[in-house]
């Protein structure tokens, strides 16, 4: 099964489910898809979907996935290679209204670079990924600790330091 991940922003993200659905009436595609498609206005015609799910249900999806395809948001990516699972991931652009800029391109290069996932910078590439996802899956796990609260202290620390500068200055 693939599972589609297309995150929860407020932004449509049509460019990725309309070309699947293509894929999948011109037989390209013969896997059972499950697709989240968030704020998106194309509704698909040859595949499951549901507009946002729960935790639980993302998480089972996810489980239960052979490929998953997603978007180039840092949680779901992170999230799935943590799980050793073979991941497409299709950066949103701001150039069709995807997002507000193309942070996502960003993300996907570095995980693309490390070895975690396959990434499709062009819509047209897909099928040929997909193939290749198939015949060579990348399940490298992403094992890494997250350093979140290192930033926040730094942040923190940072921020202390400022507001102690001005009121010495003032």
């Amino acid at each position: 099964m693939i599972f589609v991940c297309t995150g929860t922003q407020v932004y449509q993200f049509d460019r990725l489910i309309k070309k699947l659905d293509e894929l999948v009436e011109n037989g390209v595609i013969k896997d059972r898809i499950f697709a989240q498609i968030g704020s998106s206005t194309y509704i698909p015609k040859n595949y499951e979907y549901k507009a946002f799910l729960s935790a639980d249900e993302f998480k089972e999806y996810q489980d239960q996935a052979n490929l998953i395809i997603s978007h180039g948001g840092t949680g779901a990516l992170i999230g799935a290679s943590k799980k050793g699972k073979n991941i497409i991931a299709v950066p949103r652009l701001s150039e069709y209204g995807e997002h507000t800029d193309n942070h996502q391109l960003q993300i996907v290069e570095v995980l693309e670079r490390e070895g975690y996932i396959r990434a499709v910078y062009n819509i047209e590439d897909l099928a040929d990924v997909i193939e290749s996802a198939n015949k060579e899956p990348i399940t490298k796990i992403y094992s890494r600790p997250s350093n979140i609260l290192e930033i926040l202290e730094d942040f923190i620390d940072k921020s202390v330091k400022e507001v102690k500068r001005r009121e010495i200055g003032t």
